[in-house]
């Protein structure tokens, strides 16, 4: 049977949100939701959250969780890829879940589909997308689109609007569009290959560190979900997070 962990990068340093891990939304700590909903996946052995900043820890720390550890990483990391590989490096386990620290309504049903698609031993990694809803989405460059196969294999990723329509007039875009959503699985043995290798190409100019796996060769999966979650990017995200956690309760 796999070890899967699931890990939460969070450092203090956002350059659009500073210590936006603790921001308070609705009475609690964002890192705490987050903890939260992760420890509602069933098929996660553990949870780390993996942080630069002592702030962070100690109120991770605080929450006494059973099955929740810090670890300590470097504040110097270019990505919340790097950082997990550091945490993860002399754990034994044979995939790994990343989920982003800054999502406080991340489904757990989503969290168990990726430990079940990458403990498969069928793929190298897994992620998600959700169809396309909005259309000032399709050619906005902040929303990441994701292209993949019949089998679910991802193509590409792009910030651009991806696939052109030439016939727009006699073709629907239904189930066209889809909007990636950043959570990833990995074999805990390829992780560790992705961030030994350096940006491709592709993603210097896209910004998109998924690139880097595909240039690789990677086989991804990507899941179809409906959920959406929201990310917390700006202070201003505070608002939107509460409202759809009021919904929710």
């Amino acid at each position: 049977m796999s070890k899967i962990v699931g890990v939460i990068p969070s450092r203090w340093g956002s350059t659009r949100f500073p210590g936006k891990s603790l921001a308070i939304i609705s009475g609690k700590p964002m890192i705490q939701w987050v903890v939260e909903r992760v420890k509602q996946a069933k098929k996660l052995d553990a949870v780390i959250v993996a942080t630069d900043d002592q702030r962070i820890a100690d109120c991770v720390n605080a929450l006494k969780i059973p099955d929740v550890q810090v670890a300590m990483t470097r504040s110097d990391h270019p990505t919340g890829t790097d950082r997990i590989a550091e945490a993860v490096e002399s754990l034994e386990a044979d995939a790994v879940i990343n989920v982003q620290g800054d999502e406080p309504l991340i489904d757990p049903v989503l969290i168990d589909e990726l430990a079940e698609v990458i403990s498969s031993g069928e793929w190298d990694m897994a992620t998600a997308a959700t169809p396309m809803e909005r259309k000032e989405d399709i050619n906005d460059p902040s929303v990441v689109k994701a292209m993949f196969n019949r089998h679910g294999q991802a193509l590409y990723f792009s910030r651009s609007t991806i696939p052109f329509i030439r016939e727009p007039e006699s073709n629907s875009t239904d189930g066209i569009y889809w909007r990636h959503i950043g959570i990833y699985a990995y074999r805990r043995d390829y992780l560790l290959q992705l961030v030994a290798e350096p940006p491709c190409a592709l993603e210097n100019q896209e910004k998109l560190e998924q690139l880097r796996a595909l240039d690789m060769g990677c086989r991804m999966k990507v899941i179809k979900t409906e959920d959406f979650g929201i990310g917390v990017d700006v202070p201003e995200d505070i608002a939107k997070a509460e409202a759809l956690l009021a919904q929710l309760n």
